[in-house]
């Protein structure tokens, strides 16, 4: 596994060692030991989550605050997503920045999501499945999130505002000025 840490602080892309002859390919997405020795975290993930989305669809900017904050290691197993980390440490000096990579099928590439992390994905192919590992539950009490269209992020999510497709939920969230005022 090749580490390539971004310029937020913790937040990682992830790159296999793919072995691939006449049968197809073989990687290992996901060893525990590596990972600490690679990265220096001991991640402890107790969830895997899945979905799967259509061309446009928007998921985030979410994030769970407290004790039950989650950390998240993220890939795609079919199609391809922009993925996206906002940092939502106030204490950070990178406060408010986000990192973008395309997560795909075929590159096969992977983000670690420290916590304290803003985090979403669009589908810029015709359909995805996403994949993740969270480090903590999910709690609905402790959900947090930014509007993902928020100009102050201002993130191109590279789909056409007219194909753009967001749950009721994730229209309705904050600005990330409101958000930033509740964390100051």
């Amino acid at each position: 596994m090749n580490a390539i840490e971004t310029k937020l602080k913790g937040c990682f892309i992830l790159e296999p060692v793919i072995i691939t002859d006449e049968r197809g390919y073989f990687f290992e997405a996901f060893n525990d030991k590596k990972f600490e020795e690679i990265l220096g975290i001991d991640p402890g993930f107790v969830q895997d989550n899945q979905s799967k989305s259509s061309y446009g669809v928007i998921r985030g900017l979410h994030l769970q605050k407290g004790e039950f904050a989650q950390a998240k290691l993220v890939r795609v197993l079919e199609g391809t997503v922009l993925d996206v980390a906002v940092d939502a440490r106030p204490e950070s000096e990178t406060f408010g920045q986000f990192v973008m990579v395309e997560l795909s099928a075929e590159n096969k590439r992977q983000l670690y999501v420290p916590r304290g992390f803003l985090h979403g994905f669009s589908v810029i192919s015709e359909s995805a499945t996403f994949f993740y590992k969270c480090d903590n539950y999910y709690h609905k009490l402790s959900e947090e999130g930014v509007h993902p269209l928020d100009k102050t992020i201002g993130i191109n999510w590279q789909i056409p505002e007219e194909k753009m497709i967001l749950s009721q939920k994730d229209k309705e969230l904050q600005s990330f000025e409101s958000f930033k005022s509740k964390q100051i």
